[in-house]
């Protein structure tokens, strides 16, 4: 394994300090004085004075100016044996050496020695020179990695990445179902390669240019075609990144990053995300962010100040633009907003055939069929599906994927997980007339979407699902449209009730009973679709954050919001009477289709209106019109 040189250096120095104190102190406590002449046997110094009195001593050597002695003596209870002992003299005994002469004894006084002054200061002047030298080594190298601790007087400086030729391998031809917003942006890449076609009729680059949508729909990956079509450089950060927790910092590096832009106009600026740093200033209680409106100002300045930015090219993107300050919309800044969308049936197509591209697909997959059944899905939703759609391919050992796995693909995108399936039991039964509920109700109900397919296998939260598919996109909803729906979400709970009675109704209808509130409320208020005439009565709300509102404020009285909810109630019990109308009247054949259920699991469209049309005609149809 092979270690980095900071984690080398950084298991050093420790070891060199701990290494260094252990040394000091060993220095200091042992007597580099005394050269050989040591003792290992302490003698006590009055035991020595005794032991002058007794003539009992021979000879006496002198160490550490006087402090310390290494004593001869002839022990008794050593069989007279010479003995070398060493005894720590007082500093207050002058009158030693005297009495050493009057008692004849030799002696001799050495020297100090300065081994250990000499060891002392090599000791206190090398090891910190290392020291400093490790540390100026690691602060240099880390100097040149991003975010070291050499960084820090490059707090200002712009986290943008910059590509003088942004090879990105992402080009238009490879983003698809969103024809209009390529069609804005090629021209923005064509101003960049032949302005002069444009100058030549007075016409100015624009200055910015908003991507609009919801997440998924491919906004990042328009700028990367822009940047691999363009060819010229480019510069790409998050909105994020131009904030920190320092002051003036998020500014800085707007002043850093369009200096760079402007040495290397003409050039693209891409900010992904911006409204991390360009919400509305004076948002929040008690003021908001300043550092982060600093950052704004900074940036409104450099798109569109008194210096002016020539030549650069801003595209930003966004799912959030309603939060954005009204300065940093106005023309001269973005001139331009691109809604980047989610695409429709033909857009479905398209991307699909993109990322089918590496995948292997079996002779009966019809793409076409997959965008029919996917509405709503974005690209990065596609990309997911088929991915998801592959692993279970690989899962089961197939060569290639077929509809099967496309169909699980989707449920499992849509509806989570698959389950345990339910064991035969009055509860799957249950939940076998409230699925079939829905989808008798969805089919024998005028102006409701086509059921797809009724299964009780558990995904998700969800014991059972029923898919209703609509034939074409939709962009506009009626009326009729709208009742219809209402009835068929209440069609479980009428199952449940007309089947089972009252007493065994269950928690299993909450979701459907949120949707049937949400959709009946939005009638009243916001479509106009009720007695109380065509009036929107209530207005999208600012949330807190944004500092527009402390609370919601209802923009009605009292005495029309009573008649506002009678509205709602009346919409929900209509269409649930309706609902059970259609249980009861076709009881015959829903028991036919629950045995079906419970026994296969999952009964497709196409199978489920087959049963339906062997006990009923066509013309019945057009008697459920839930109209109020």
């Amino acid at each position: 394994m092979k270690l980095s040189w900071r984690v080398v250096l950084l298991w050093t120095l420790p070891v060199l300090v701990i290494g260094f104190f252990i040394w000091q102190g060993a220095f200091a406590a042992s007597p580099v004085n005394m050269g050989s002449n040591t003792a290992s046997t302490r003698m006590t110094y009055g035991r020595f004075l005794d032991y002058l009195e007794q003539g009992r001593v021979s000879s006496v050597d002198l160490f550490e100016g006087g402090r310390t002695a290494i004593v001869e003596a002839v022990d008794p209870e050593l069989d007279n044996r010479v003995q070398r002992l060493r005894v720590d003299l007082p500093g207050n005994a002058p009158e030693l050496v005297t009495r050493l002469r009057k008692e004849n004894i030799s002696f001799d006084v050495h020297p100090p020695r300065n081994d250990g002054a000499i060891w002392g200061l090599l000791g206190n002047l090398i090891f910190p020179v290392l020291l400093i030298g490790g540390l100026f080594f690691l602060f240099r190298r880390s100097s040149n990695v991003p975010g070291g601790p050499g960084q820090a007087m490059n707090f200002g400086k712009s986290k943008a990445r910059f590509m003088m030729e942004a090879k990105t391998g992402v080009l238009f031809e490879d983003v698809a179902g969103i024809e209009e917003a390529k069609e804005e942006l090629q021209e923005v890449v064509t101003f960049l390669k032949k302005p002069e076609r444009f100058t030549a009729v007075g016409a100015k680059i624009p200055k910015g240019v908003l991507l609009v949508g919801p997440p998924g729909t491919g906004k990042t990956l328009l700028a990367k075609a822009i940047a691999g079509e363009a060819g010229v450089p480019f510069f790409s950060i998050s909105g994020s990144e131009f904030v920190e927790m320092f002051v003036g910092v998020g500014a800085s590096r707007v002043r850093d990053l369009f200096k760079k832009a402007k040495e290397n106009a003409p050039c693209i600026i891409f900010i992904d995300e911006i409204d991390a740093v360009g919400r509305q200033r004076g948002a929040g209680i008690g003021g908001g962010n300043d550092e982060r409106e600093q950052t704004l100002n900074q940036l409104l300045t450099e798109m569109d100040g008194f210096e002016g930015n020539t030549g650069i090219i801003i595209i930003a993107a966004t799912n959030r633009p309603d939060v954005l300050d009204s300065a940093l919309l106005r023309p001269g800044r973005f001139d331009r907003q691109v809604t980047v969308d989610a695409p429709d049936i033909k857009g479905r197509l398209e991307v699909l055939q993109v990322h089918a591209r590496n995948k292997k697909l079996a002779a009966d997959i019809s793409l076409e069929a997959i965008a029919r059944r996917t509405p709503g899905f974005t690209g990065a939703d596609l990309a997911n599906l088929l991915n998801e759609a592959a692993i279970l391919t690989a899962r089961r050992r197939k060569e290639a994927m077929t509809m099967l796995e496309i169909d699980d693909a989707v449920d499992r995108v849509v509806a989570g997980m698959e389950g345990t399936p339910l064991v035969d039991s009055k509860s799957k039964r249950l939940i076998a007339y409230h699925e079939v509920g829905h989808a008798i109700v969805g089919t024998l109900i005028k102006d409701h979407d086509p059921v797809q397919k009724v299964t009780l296998i558990p995904r998700g939260q969800a014991q059972g699902l029923t898919w209703f598919t609509p034939s074409e996109d939709q962009g506009l909803i009626s009326r009729a449209q709208i009742l219809a729906r209402i009835s068929g979400a209440l069609g479980g709970r009428a199952a449940e009730y007309e089947i089972f009675g009252d007493a065994e109704v269950t928690t299993g209808a909450g979701g459907d009973l949120q949707q049937v509130s949400s959709m009946a409320r939005q009638m009243v208020t916001r479509f106009g679709m009720s007695d109380l005439g065509p009036l929107s009565l209530e207005s999208q709300q600012g949330e807190v954050f944004l500092g527009r509102d402390w609370m919601t404020r209802s923009d009605y009285s009292e005495e029309i919001a009573t008649r506002v909810d009678a509205q709602v109630r009346s919409i929900a019990e209509h269409c649930y009477e309706i609902a059970c109308r259609i249980v009861r009247e076709n009881r015959t054949v829903i028991d036919r289709l629950v045995d079906l259920l419970i026994e296969k699991e999952t009964i497709d469209g196409e199978e489920f209106r087959q049963i339906v049309a062997e006990y009923t005609t066509v013309p019945e149809k057009e008697q459920y019109v839930p109209q109020l």
